[in-house]
Parts: structure tokens; sequence; C-alpha cells
């Protein structure tokens, strides 16, 4: 597990959803930019209400830095080229309104 700060544009709007067990998490989507300027996606998902409450507050293409564990991945694009990704268990979010979850 690799901790990171990601920090970026929200890329849509923020999913809630409820597992099995009646919990209910947050999926988001972001991007964020490499040192030589390539786009990258990161999956975000929470587990926190407060966390999960911060997230749904944030609109399309709002700035956020969250806070999290890591997991790089690889996927493959319509054209065949490899991309890079990150999947992001987020522990703490902040937005441009000073939200702090």
């Amino acid at each position: 597990m690799i901790d990171g700060l990601v920090a970026g544009r929200l890329y849509g709007e923020t999913e809630q959803r409820t597992d099995k067990a009646g919990k209910t998490f947050a999926l988001a989507k972001v991007r964020a930019s490499t040192a030589d300027g390539e786009l990258l996606f990161v999956n975000v998902i929470a587990f926190d209400a407060q966390v999960c409450a911060s997230m749904q507050d944030l609109r399309d293409g709002d700035s956020v830095a969250l806070s999290g564990s890591l997991t790089p991945r690889v996927w493959t694009d319509k054209q065949g080229n490899t991309r890079p990704a990150l999947d992001m268990v987020a522990h703490r979010v902040i937005g441009v309104s000073g939200i702090d979850g």
C-alpha cells in the first residue's frame, strides 16, 4: 500500500452507492496532471461518512486534494495505448470551498 496525496479536478459528479450490508460509500474520478503534463485519472472510493459527504458537496471541475491509500495500475485505451491510472481509498478530502473531511 502507498499512502499518497493527489490534487486535481473532479471529473464528473460523485456517485453515492450502498453496499449489500446497507453501508454507503462514494465513488469519484479525479483528473490530475503528471510532472510532464500528461493527464492521469484517479479512481476514488471513500467509506468514511465525513469524507463521503465532503465529496458529495463537490461538483464537476472543482479543484480537490485527497489523501489516502494508492494502488497504481495500467489500462488500455481504444487505440491500444497503455495508460497509467491510480486507484485511491480516500481518507481525507479538501475542496476549493474549504471543505475538510
